[in-house]
């Protein structure tokens, strides 16, 4: 079986998912795997690129994605004629992004079946990428079939009625590798170092941080880094005000976030929802302490982690589970390696499309 795997965004975690499953994928028997990644793609211009047989000029920002809409009519003859030259048996997209569709009407052009992985099958509080969502479960609907991260994506998309009568596979999210693994935890020697990073957005829970902060009381083992991209708020604010607490309101660009997650000892996740976190895989890939509220894909993402502590998604509980990292840290056991569970979702993949007939 010969996989196109394609992922047009530029930033964020969209490149590198789809990078590391194209890479799994032609490692299993019997199959090999190509890549398409958007030209502006982050991941390209930084150390140790993947290879993208079929690198596509999307966009760099909203004026220039509205500019590239009236192009699509003229530039779907030479896509297509690129797919045919690849000859993929069946495509993947591995992460949706604005100009999907168009790559949905070339493959049908070329007469090539494709999946859609889902990671999130509604919208996030604070998303403001307009028709997001609208644009996702139209090429939803495309799809020979489907892909959820979690069983609570999976269930999701049940509910909005996106599946029909086409297959409704399960697969799961591996751990990130940034680099060679860190030191461990408080190798360093000093106080505990946490982490909330990402996108600081309203779903993160960054009021519930704050509170649990606040119930921590007045110490000072532990110092806190907030770091990610996200608007100004009331909640960034508070948190900037406590004691131990930094915020950092910027992107982090990709060549960073290996020493990030060495700084730290531990990953909070403060989510009041969640469907699964790209931060969790990258933690768990570093073997970070992860402290997690147990909310929407996170449980089920995390529940076979030793060094994840799950708790309520209240104040006093985060506050609890954060101060047991000191008291009565986890303690690691010996796991596959990320490589190794990378082969083995996309040996199951791979295993699942040929089973669905499509």
């Amino acid at each position: 079986m010969r996989v196109l795997v394609w992922q047009w965004g530029r930033i964020g975690a969209g490149p590198r998912y789809a990078a590391e499953l194209a890479a799994s994928l032609a490692t299993v028997d019997g199959t090999s795997a190509v890549l398409s990644l958007s030209t502006g793609a982050e991941i390209l211009r930084g150390a140790n690129p993947p290879d993208c047989a079929l690198p596509f000029p999307t966009y760099n920002g909203r004026p220039s994605f509205l500019a590239r809409l009236p192009l699509i009519p003229f530039q779907l003859p030479g896509l297509t004629r690129r797919l045919r030259a690849l000859a993929p048996d069946v495509a993947i997209c591995a992460m949706p992004a604005a100009l999907d569709l168009m790559m949905a009407a070339a493959l049908r052009r070329a007469g090539i079946p494709f999946y859609a992985i889902v990671h999130d099958a509604d919208s996030h509080p604070g998303d403001d990428v307009p028709f997001q969502m609208r644009l996702q479960h139209a090429l939803i609907r495309r799809a020979a079939g489907l892909f959820a991260l979690t069983g609570h994506v999976a269930d999701r998309i049940r509910a909005l009625g996106l599946a029909d009568d086409r297959a409704l596979l399960m697969t799961s999210l591996p751990p990130f590798a940034f680099g060679p693994p860190p030191p461990p935890p408080r190798a360093h020697g000093g106080k505990l170092r946490l982490l909330s990073f990402g996108r600081l957005l309203p779903y993160k829970g960054l009021d519930l941080l704050a509170e649990a902060i606040r119930a921590l009381g007045p110490r000072s083992d532990f110092e806190l880094r907030v770091v990610g991209k996200g608007p100004a708020s009331a909640e960034l604010d508070a948190l900037a005000l406590l004691p131990n607490v930094t915020v950092e309101n910027r992107w982090v660009p990709e060549a960073e976030v290996g020493a990030l997650l060495a700084w730290a000892d531990a990953l909070v996740l403060s989510h009041t929802e969640a469907s699964q976190s790209g931060v969790a895989a990258a933690a768990v890939a570093a073997r970070r302490y992860v402290v997690s509220t147990r909310v929407g894909g996170l449980a089920e993402q995390l529940r076979d982690e030793p060094l994840a502590r799950l708790c309520a998604p209240e104040p006093v509980a985060l506050a609890a589970a954060i101060a047991g990292l000191i008291t009565d840290p986890p303690v690691d056991t010996a796991r596959p390696s990320p490589r190794a569970e990378w082969h083995d979702v996309a040996t199951r993949m791979v295993a699942d499309i040929a089973a669905s007939g499509v």
